[in-house]
């Protein structure tokens, strides 16, 4: 992290006057016009995403997880204060963020969640709630889409209730994940399971049937990660998730062929399953990760890293800017939150250095990014994904 002098924090920011709202008026969901978007993507290479831990906290006990109850130290909990939170969108507005998922441990668990969904959404960002849903409730369901809140993603660990449950420690959760997405559903809020790759699946063929009696309609999967080296601690090195290179090029295989058989859809693009076979093989992969380009990762100490697996930050997010940005085409790791999207993004990134480059009459540089074959692959994942991706 950089050594230098923190600029002052500012006195009351945009964002800050969400402190004095009147939680009973509801905030409009945002929503980015096409022509914006366009505007956006020739601009900038399209919206940014930043995962906001907002605490270290969390309720669940999960066996793959550094943030168990059982397993966290109480003198190391910290969570942002409500002001940190409210300086952090504006500098996220600033920064080009278009996405903004509150995680933790767990999101839910912090007092001031709602007023920070309420912020997020004033300043056009969408907000969106990584939660393991054993907070949920009738009260808070409400309040949160009143709120303006997007999207929800709720930890799915196994085709079957009662092994989901004893991982994660919350008994009855299944029943209110259940309810969670009847309810925001009928709102109008897209909800996604996050099923984290382990040996608690025994058999990927019966995820889809249990996920639609769970009423989700789309799932993400979190590979699996036994190491991270910056403060997210979403990994173990226990068994559950612990694989050899050839056990973990063939979980992607049974994914994909999951994806394939069961046309229930699945988020993480084909291309990227691939990629991450690739990464297992050690073979040349073709798409280099857009952490610290476009998607980023803030702590509760407000350390920006360019993802959860880089050992130091970028900066604190006070210092925040342009001159940050990190474009190396890096692929270290295998984070599905960052690798995917930028099999994603990538088309639009390219559209934007085109632009660029062609602003500048540089005529051979734009039509190298023009006619990139990759531009194909990107565009064929976004198309597979686009019901997703305009529900969020």
């Amino acid at each position: 992290m950089s050594s230098a002098v923190l600029p002052e924090k500012p006195a009351a920011s945009a964002a800050s006057v969400a402190v004095a709202d009147d939680l009973s008026r509801p905030v409009p969901r945002p929503r980015t016009p096409v022509l914006k978007l366009l505007g956006d993507v020739l601009k900038n290479g399209g919206p940014g995403y930043l995962q906001f831990a907002i605490t270290n906290l969390c309720n669940a006990d999960c066996g793959f997880c550094g943030f168990a109850r059982s397993q966290f130290d109480p003198k190391k909990r910290r969570s942002v204060t409500l002001q940190e939170s409210l300086d952090v969108i504006d500098i996220a507005k600033r920064n080009h963020i278009g996405y903004l998922l509150f995680v933790g441990g767990e999101p839910m668990v912090h007092r001031d969640l709602r007023a920070m969904v309420r912020a997020s959404a004033r300043q056009g960002i969408h907000p969106m709630i990584c939660t393991n849903g054993g907070l949920w409730n009738e009260e808070n369901m409400r309040a949160l889409a009143s709120d303006g809140l997007s999207s929800v993603i709720m930890s799915i660990d196994a085709h079957d209730v009662a092994k989901h449950e004893k991982n994660r420690g919350l008994p009855d959760v299944c029943r209110k994940i259940r309810r969670a997405n009847q309810f925001f559903q009928g709102a109008g809020i897209q909800t996604t399971a996050s099923v984290t790759a382990s040996r608690l699946i025994e058999d990927y063929d019966k995820l889809p049937e249990f996920l639609e009696a769970m009423g989700f309609k789309s799932c993400t999967f979190s590979y699996p990660l036994t190491n991270l080296k910056s403060s997210y601690l979403s990994f173990s090195d226990g068994g559950l998730v612990s694989y050899s290179n050839d056990e973990m090029w063939e979980l992607f295989e049974k994914i994909k062929r999951m994806k394939q058989r069961s046309g229930f859809p699945v988020v993480n693009p084909t291309e990227s399953l691939t990629e991450m076979q690739r990464h297992v093989k050690g073979e040349k992969e073709h798409f280099g990760c857009l952490g610290g380009h476009k998607y980023f990762y803030l702590d509760w100490h407000l350390n920006l890293y360019r993802c959860h697996f880089w050992e130091t930050p970028m900066c604190n997010v006070y210092e925040w800017d342009d001159s940050k940005l990190i474009r190396d085409g890096c692929t270290r790791c295998m984070i599905d939150c960052y690798r995917d999207p930028s099999v994603l993004q990538h088309v639009a990134i390219n559209a934007s250095d085109a632009w660029q480059a062609l602003r500048k009459g540089r005529l051979g540089k734009a039509a190298g990014h023009v006619f990139d074959p990759r531009n194909l692959t990107s565009l064929k994942a976004v198309w597979d994904d686009r019901k997703w991706i305009g529900g969020v």
